[in-house]
């Protein structure tokens, strides 16, 4: 059994049944795209820990604002996917290991979270998307929301039924 946080057109986090003892299926979701295409295997300690922080980042509004006002959200992503100095790293986000290490993604807060990513593996799935820049705009407390759930499913174990 699955169980689904937030929804896959803006944000989600499913979360699968256990596969070894620490390790459970998790699929991401933004802007419509999977991005768990090479690997969802994830392993629990440290994705629920990443998770956490994550949320809290985004609760705590801890999140830079657009670095390029007057830009759009593609080129945004292009000016700092381009950028090789310290500066893109400030807008580097949902570092949760390798269930994310097939794109590259970066995130700001306007009004909402605006998260922009591209995937950049040649095995990826689908061709058509490699190097094209996605789009996700969430409210910030939505996306929190979404992240403390599925956290809190992960540390609490079995997927269960929905409560």
């Amino acid at each position: 059994m699955t169980r689904c946080f937030g929804d896959r057109a803006t944000f989600a986090v499913e979360v699968g049944e256990i596969q070894p003892p620490s390790l459970r299926a998790v699929d991401l979701w933004l802007a419509g795209k999977r991005l768990t295409t090479d690997d969802n295997s994830a392993y629990v300690p440290f994705f629920a820990s990443a998770l956490r922080s994550s949320a809290a980042q985004v609760r705590r509004r801890d999140i830079k604002p657009c670095p390029f006002p007057g830009h759009t959200p593609e080129e945004i992503y292009r000016l700092l996917h381009a950028d090789d100095t310290e500066f893109r790293e400030q807008f580097w986000f949902m570092q949760w290991g390798e269930t994310v290490d097939n794109l590259s993604r970066y995130a700001y807060l306007e009004d909402d979270l605006v998260i922009v990513f591209a995937f950049w593996r040649t095995s990826h799935p689908f061709p058509r998307d490699l190097g094209k820049v996605f789009i996700a705009r969430i409210p910030p407390d939505e996306f929190a929301s979404v992240v403390e759930e599925a956290a809190d499913l992960l540390d609490a174990g079995s997927v269960g039924p929905p409560p």
